[in-house]
């Protein structure tokens, strides 16, 4: 018999969700238990209460036949539900062709099954706006779908939205059959000087100069407005917004990152289907920047870049702004193709901390859990509990932690030492001193990867109380741990085909429990160089099993 607790808690809820949002109990019950197991304090994410009004885009002449544009249309239907006080903008099925879509305070834009909402890719259509964009302030191309300063804000249903993003970006020859690069050169746009990369107009061209990272390093709108077509938005942008809620779509497609959520609050993000070509330049899934209460579950994720990424700011930028991304929940997500299954960063200068990662599965990423920042970047990474994680076939490490991002390396991933990879000097610390500490990670199992593990931290800010238990990494290659202090590792497992499972450089306060080994060699296991003291003794590892540097010495070595 329901309890007159939940049979109240189901009443609220079903008259909260008038407007088309429809919880049924077991929805209610799952959302529950996401909070089950949450190692911090987590405030209940508030979801939007939308009014119980519905009207249909059709209502306002849009015309499904994927050649009509329908911008106007759907303008008029959100504007109508606006002046109702909010509801639910109906899409229903078939092809609807667009502009961009401006979201509104209190609206439900619900894609129906069936409807594929298709952005235009006529660059002429998205005019220039003020925005951030890989953590920096600059001016991109208005977002295909796009919202500020809202509350209550859905997005709901079982349709797809695609962003037309291989419209906007750019492609290397190389990434394409040649019968996919003939089609794309007959397609229209331009070649590169060499004719090795396709442009979509001279603009796009214009804008891909050397080392500008996506953000060129222009002054005013004038300068922008000469590269355009190279300024590609995120497809879906949602800034300052209270209660949002994303919960059944496909998005697909999209000209640069697919799902930018920027300084929100209360979002819940479920039940989606992120998608991106595998060759997409800045295709992330889902870039969560500086937000705070937040729910991610139930989506999978096949793009062309890092999958679930957490960021707050870059730089002087980030550390202006200095709003961390903050009491996030992630569970039950699948990742099939990305960069990184999840990752923290590179734009993390604002902070991150109190997050909850558990029982995903990420199937050939490049990496699988990856944290990554430099000197110059500021912002503390800090509280982060990952458990119940799956990982196979990862390209390269299962469990990244790279400091030294974009920069030069004491000791490579493989684990060797040479007369390029020695010991780098300390520089002073600063508020731009990037800072990874208290992250824990448990009942993880990873199997095929290319390197089971890469830590590095700065020898000014080294990586501090990273552990692990209860994980077992088969891989190609072993874990290389740099500039590290306070690891405390307990059933560890690591299986390695070639080199030595576990190479150590400037470390201390390393604590091996129950640490099991095994590589082509077992007689040698581990190298231990630099400032480094390890601890041994409660593990099955023996003196002569270690490769232990002069530097280091045997009295800063313990074993049973």
């Amino acid at each position: 018999m329901m309890s007159f607790g939940k049979l109240v808690l189901v009443g609220v809820l079903t008259i909260l969700g008038a407007g088309g949002l429809n919880y049924s109990t077991p929805a209610i019950e799952e959302q529950q238990g996401i909070y089950e197991g949450v190692e911090f304090d987590m405030p209940r994410v508030l979801e939007p209460n939308i009014p119980d009004y519905t009207v249909s885009i059709a209502s306002f002449g849009a015309v499904a036949d994927g050649m009509t544009d329908n911008t106007d249309a759907f303008a008029g239907a959100i504007a109508q539900a606006t002046q109702k006080g909010g509801g639910k903008v109906v899409v229903p099925r078939g092809i609807w062709l667009t502009g961009p879509i401006t979201l509104k305070s209190n609206i439900n834009l619900h894609v129906e099954a069936g409807a594929l909402v298709v952005f235009d890719d006529d660059f002429d259509k998205y005019p220039l706006v003020a925005t951030s964009f890989e953590g920096l302030e600059t001016y991109r191309c208005v977002s295909p779908i796009n919202g500020k300063n809202l509350s209550n804000v859905a997005i709901t249903g079982e349709g797809t939205f695609d962003g037309s993003g291989d419209s906007w970006r750019a492609i290397k020859k190389e990434k394409l059959t040649e019968g996919q690069w003939k089609r794309k050169i007959k397609s229209g746009g331009i070649l590169s000087d060499d004719k090795q990369t396709w442009y979509p107009s001279e603009k796009s061209k214009k804008g891909d100069t050397a080392g500008n990272f996506n953000v060129p390093d222009l002054d005013t709108i004038e300068e922008f407005e000469a590269v355009k077509d190279f300024l590609r938005p995120v497809m879906v942008s949602l800034i300052s917004c209270n209660k949002v809620l994303l919960d059944g779509p496909t998005f697909q497609n999209s000209p640069a990152w697919n799902l930018h959520p920027l300084m929100c609050e209360n979002v819940i993000l479920r039940n989606l289907k992120i998608r991106n070509p595998w060759y997409s330049q800045n295709g992330d899934g889902l870039d969560l920047e500086s937000c705070k209460n937040v729910l991610i579950y139930n989506n999978t994720f096949d793009v062309g870049d890092d999958a679930i990424c957490i960021k707050s700011g870059k730089n002087e930028d980030g550390l202006k702004r200095a709003i961390p991304t903050e009491n996030v929940v992630i569970k039950k997500n699948t990742v099939f193709h990305g960069h990184g299954g999840f990752v923290v960063g590179s734009e993390m200068s604002g902070g991150v901390k109190n997050m909850h990662v558990s029982n995903c599965t990420f199937i050939g990423t490049d990496c699988g859990l990856r944290f990554k920042s430099t000197r110059g970047r500021g912002g503390v990474v800090e509280n982060i509990f990952i458990s119940n994680i799956d990982m196979i076939n990862i390209e390269a490490e299962a469990i990244r932690f790279n400091l030294f991002y974009g920069g030069e390396s004491p000791v490579g991933s493989d684990g060797e030492v040479g007369k390029t990879r020695q010991k780098t000097d300390p520089v002073p610390v600063t508020r731009t001193t990037p800072s990874f500490k208290n992250i824990s990670m448990k009942n993880i199992t990873s199997t095929g990867a290319g390197i089971a593990g890469f830590f590095q931290g700065l020898p000014e800010m080294k990586l501090q109380n990273i552990t692990l238990e209860n994980v077992v990494l088969e891989a190609n290659r072993g874990i290389t741990i740099i500039d590290a202090e306070a690891f405390d590792w307990s059933g560890v497992t690591i299986k390695v085909a070639k080199g030595k499972p576990v190479t150590l450089f400037n470390t201390s306060q390393m604590n091996f429990t129950n640490l099991t080994l095994s590589g082509k060699n077992d007689n040698a296991l581990i190298n231990v160089y630099g400032d480094s003291q390890v601890d041994f003794s409660n593990s099955t590892i023996k003196k002569g099993q270690i490769f232990i540097s002069k530097e280091v010495g045997m009295k800063n070595v313990k074993f049973d």
